[in-house]
């Protein structure tokens, strides 16, 4: 299919308010630029990427090419440059992808995504990696990425950082990382440009391969999405959401199908797609970064 490229695309006009709103509550939080100045000072944007180049195989045009492809089409398609280096790493018996680095971003993803994933599956899945640089969120995920093992250290030390993770600062990370995947997830689908595509690649992240993927397991998902969709978050206790948002294994991709439903029924990723000039429009009307949930 035929692709529309979004020249001059900008984050802010497909973020989710969710998204917005969660990552005001972090900065606001008290240290959290100390942990930032900490994470640099201990050189962890370097050490994860060393941790990638000595241990995970490079894509290149020459090896992997309808990886390297897939890469290349999806920046084009969301308007991010540089191209950023891609690396496989081992299967993990589902679909993992991650992406690292803020000066130098790099994307990772594992043997099974790509096993399982088609060549248009593959741009919703990368899209929603690539959509942290165009947002310029890399920190504040790899913060995330880190955390767990970052907190022991800190706990250690006479800053008062660990004292600072458990009162709050943490849950404040992981609440965020699971509203940006709302963010991440319209990126995805600007990326494939096809909602069925973008739901089937969702089904496969919570781990149903091919063979299972029969019209009645995806109307009935799409069904359990949309009534899903239906529930609004003010209804959920707000402690039990983000304890729950902290388990990295939960993929949580009925939530996050029906937050992609709501926004085409909403006609905002239609009327994006049909904007001649991206850049021109959002600068001639502004957009509202404090909207509320």
């Amino acid at each position: 299919m035929t692709r529309k490229i979004l020249t001059g695309l900008s984050s802010e006009a497909y973020e989710h308010p969710f998204d917005r709103k969660a990552l005001a509550s972090l900065k606001s939080m008290p240290g959290i630029s100390l942990l930032l100045k900490k994470i640099n000072e201990y050189g962890i944007d370097r050490l994860l990427r060393l941790q990638s180049l000595g241990s995970e195989i490079r894509i290149t045009t020459r090896n992997f090419p309808q990886l390297h492809q897939a890469l290349v089409e999806t920046c084009q398609i969301l308007d991010i440059a540089p191209l950023p280096e891609m690396y496989l790493y081992r299967g993990a018996g589902h679909i993992r992808t991650y992406i690292i680095g803020v000066e130098k971003p790099l994307v990772g993803i594992n043997l099974d995504a790509m096993e399982w994933l088609d060549a248009d599956e593959l741009l919703y899945v990368l899209g929603h990696e690539v959509a942290r640089i165009k947002s310029q969120h890399m920190i504040y995920y790899q913060m995330a990425f880190v955390m767990p093992t970052l907190k022991n250290v800190l706990s250690s030390t006479t800053l008062g950082l660990g004292g600072l993770v458990a009162s709050g600062m943490e849950l404040a990370l992981y609440n965020w990382r699971m509203m940006s995947k709302f963010t991440t997830d319209r990126a995805g689908l600007l990326a494939c440009q096809d909602i069925d595509v973008a739901t089937t690649a969702l089904l496969k992240l919570a781990g149903l391969p091919d063979e299972y993927l029969t019209t009645a397991v995806i109307e009935d998902f799409l069904a359990q999405a949309r009534e899903f969709a239906s529930t609004s978050f003010d209804t959920v206790d707000q402690v039990t959401k983000i304890l729950s948002y902290a388990e990295d294994e939960l993929s949580w991709v009925v939530m996050r199908t029906g937050e992609l439903l709501k926004w085409i029924d909403s006609g905002e990723y239609d009327n994006l797609l049909q904007q001649k000039n991206l850049k021109a429009v959002q600068e001639k009307e502004g957009w509202n970064f404090l909207t509320s949930w």
